[in-house]
């Protein structure tokens, strides 16, 4: 039997909010791993989306976006492709140097935001309804982040979010009537 795994409590009380990369909107960052070169290794925020607009450009990153609230929107990329996100539907996931403009369907939005150094980090977004037990497991490579949209799970209420933080196997398991935003990061392999 494993020892449960230390969470780490993150509080909306300490989120930052911030202006987009381009101006265009408003991000509140929950947390973030910061690279080297003064940027993120990995970046979780969730976004406010007030009127049509172009999304910033995050050269060598992979994006995730999960639509959390509003009528949802439609992105249209240069390619001329589009996908329609509902919300708390499937998340998008998408190159962060890809030119995106986003279309409202019906008012303000707030999205949650996953980005991940591509080459250094590989990552999962998905929501997590109530019902089934949800078990995490962590290694020397994986971690986790889970946000509660509505109830609380491992002691963090609505609004909150936890880390659980790569390390030893050890599974966690979360029962209850929670809903939840689950993320999943894998560091990938050093090369060199």
């Amino acid at each position: 039997m494993h020892d449960a795994p230390e969470i780490v409590r993150l509080r909306q009380a300490d989120y930052q909010r911030m202006r987009w990369k381009n101006g265009a909107g408003w991000t509140t960052e929950i947390a973030q791993t910061p690279a080297d070169d003064g940027g993120f290794v990995w970046r979780v925020s969730i976004a406010e989306v007030e009127a049509d607009a172009a999304f910033s450009a995050f050269p060598d990153v992979d994006r995730s976006l999960l639509v959390l609230a509003g009528e949802g929107m439609v992105l249209t990329f240069e390619d001329g492709a589009s996908a329609l996100l509902r919300p708390l539907a499937e998340a998008l996931a998408f190159p962060g140097e890809a030119r995106v403009h986003a279309r409202l369907l019906g008012g303000p939005t707030r999205d949650f935001n996953v980005m991940t150094r591509r080459g250094s980090y590989t990552h999962s977004l998905a929501l997590h309804r109530p019902g089934e037990p949800l078990t995490l497991t962590r290694s020397p490579r994986r971690s986790w982040l889970v946000h509660v949209l509505a109830g609380a799970a491992a002691g963090v209420g609505a609004g909150d979010s936890f880390l659980l933080p790569a390390g030893a196997d050890a599974p966690l398991t979360i029962a209850g009537e929670a809903t939840l935003v689950v993320v999943g990061f894998h560091r990938r392999t050093a090369t060199g």
